[in-house]
């Protein structure tokens, strides 16, 4: 509110410092705070707190999964504005002050993007570091993630970038790239044309797919920074640094290397398992339970994703790490087959049952019995000679037909490999058949 005196939220400094921690940026221990002076309607009091020459960190660096190494010029706080809502349909637009004055952080990078696709890439790398460290939840459409593109080009051999035109509004990595490859197309025909290209900024339209002018965009000089009389510099220690870099999560590319190294998963598995936190962590916490890595990872991506429901830095998995390394202990001991195991996921996951309760009370046990599969398999055999045929003059592809064919018989339960010795025996089958 116009008027209020402003406070610093300890916790706010604590997530900035993080996430510039995360991007390698140094730390500055002694930063100020500055008023950004400017006049629109989301901002009553005509100036933003904001960080501006002397901000708290400087120099950092995000290495996206090209290998393409984007500079980032500093990581500063500021205090967040309103926000202009527009209705098309009616052109009437109101304010919306409701997160005033919270605090944010600003994350500036350096003129290193030469595509919109590399912009894209570029934020989901840091979208995922900023969830992975627990600072944001990533939610473009909510504005809790947000993203000003700042375009210029230049004629080929050229050494000075052109005029930045600055695009708002876009919620989407994909408008992201639409908006600042159509933003280049305009600018370049603006230049063949003749024109100049004059800085300002520019809204995403995303139903017609063209940015369009908002403001003309000003310059450091026009916001005639000051300092900010009602906030002391803020100072950060040397223990307080220390205590933050501790006390931060592992960052997603250092936990996609450790799975690969550590649990020798292949790296798309890999790739897919850290794409959020709390599934990350429920991988590796079942994986040190169960004991085979690599056998709860394919379990995971293959059952378990598709019910995973995520939103933000929270996520509803419809199973516990102690089912799933009891799920597969089971199939493990041979106790039941690779179908049931899926059949067992699908009554325990929402519910904490316990899987081996889950067998003993459906007697979904694997047949493990070879006197009560013998007479089984003799019926498939005899129902079907001329395949029994094809496989003893060789055709060794048929004798999946005859597993596939008792299994359905015992309604998945037989266990596979028993199932193949007993078949070879049935039909006099050599050793080399399988």
């Amino acid at each position: 509110m116009p008027g209020a005196l402003p406070v610093l939220n300890e916790r706010a400094v604590r997530f900035a410092v993080r996430a510039a921690l995360a991007l390698g940026c140094t730390i500055e221990r002694t930063s100020r705070f500055s008023r950004k002076n400017y006049f629109y309607p989301d901002l009553p009091k005509g100036y933003q707190i904001s960080q501006y020459d002397e901000p708290f960190s400087r120099h950092g660096a995000l290495t996206l999964e090209s290998g393409k190494v984007a500079r980032i010029t500093r990581v500063h706080m500021e205090e967040d504005a309103g926000k202009n809502v527009h209705d098309a349909r009616t052109g009437e637009s109101i304010v919306d002050f409701n997160r005033s004055g919270v605090p944010l952080v600003e994350i500036v990078g350096e003129p290193d993007l030469r595509s919109g696709e590399e912009a894209a890439e570029y934020l989901r790398a840091l979208r995922e570091i900023l969830m992975f460290i627990e600072v944001n939840d990533g939610n473009l459409e909510e504005g809790s993630f947000r993203c000003d593109a700042n375009v210029s080009i230049r004629p080929v051999g050229a050494t000075e970038l052109g005029a930045r035109v600055e695009l708002k509004n876009i919620n989407s990595f994909r408008f992201v790239q639409k908006a600042i490859e159509h933003e280049v197309a305009r600018q370049e025909r603006v230049i063949e044309s003749g024109g100049r290209v004059v800085q300002e900024t520019r809204g995403w339209d995303e139903r017609d797919g063209t940015t369009f002018s908002m403001r003309s965009k000003e310059t450091a000089q026009d916001y005639r920074y000051f300092p900010e009389p009602d906030l002391l510099p803020l100072e950060l220690g040397d223990a307080f640094v220390a205590r933050v870099r501790d006390e931060m999560p592992e960052l997603p590319r250092e936990k996609r290397a450790r799975f690969i190294a550590e649990y020798k998963l292949p790296a798309a598995a890999a790739s897919v398992l850290t794409q959020h936190a709390r599934v990350a962590a429920l991988f590796e916490d079942a994986a040190k339970k169960h004991g085979d890595a690599v056998r709860v990872a394919n379990f995971v991506q293959s059952e378990v994703l598709r019910d995973v429901v995520t939103k933000g830095l929270s996520a509803e998995i419809p199973v516990t790490s102690d089912q799933i390394a009891e799920l597969l202990e089971l199939g493990a001991k041979g106790a039941i087959s690779g179908k049931q195991a899926k059949e067992i996921y699908a009554r325990i996951k929402g519910t904490s049952r316990s899987p081996a309760d889950v067998v003993r009370e459906s007697g979904a046990a694997q047949m493990n019995d070879a006197s009560a599969l013998e007479p089984i398999i003799a019926r498939v055999v005899a129902a079907n000679p001329k395949q029994a045929e094809q496989l003893r003059s060789g055709k060794t592809g048929v004798m999946g037909y005859f597993v596939g064919q008792v299994m359905k018989e015992t309604k998945g339960s037989a266990n596979p490999q028993l199932v193949n010795e007993l078949l070879k025996k049935a039909l006099k089958l050599g050793e080399g058949i399988s």
